[in-house]
């Protein structure tokens, strides 16, 4: 991980930590390529955690939202999982 990327982490880690009592429910928002299973990939990154996941097409269906509600134990469990979807090609974290 490069430096800019780690100082990003590391206030949201801040942001996260001065802002929630864990465990807490938190919202992740994710854009992905509408193909090639992307979608799938993500929803699976957040199997067996009792989240609730919306996906959304865009109006040309290329691209697809989509958003995990899900209660996290840590501001670290956050960030681990925006670190194993970002492998995902093409993807965006909101």
């Amino acid at each position: 991980m490069d430096k800019k990327t780690s100082e990003f982490y590391e206030r949201l880690r801040t942001e996260l930590d001065n802002s929630n009592v864990w465990p807490a429910e938190y919202l992740f928002k994710f854009i992905v390529p509408s193909n090639n299973n992307k979608v799938e990939i993500v929803e699976n990154a957040f199997d067996n955690l009792g989240a609730v996941i919306v996906t959304k097409h865009s109006k040309t269906g290329k691209y697809t939202s989509v958003s995990v509600d899900v209660r996290m134990n840590s501001s670290q469990d956050i960030i681990d999982k925006y670190l194993e979807v970002s492998v995902i090609e093409g993807i965006i974290s909101l």
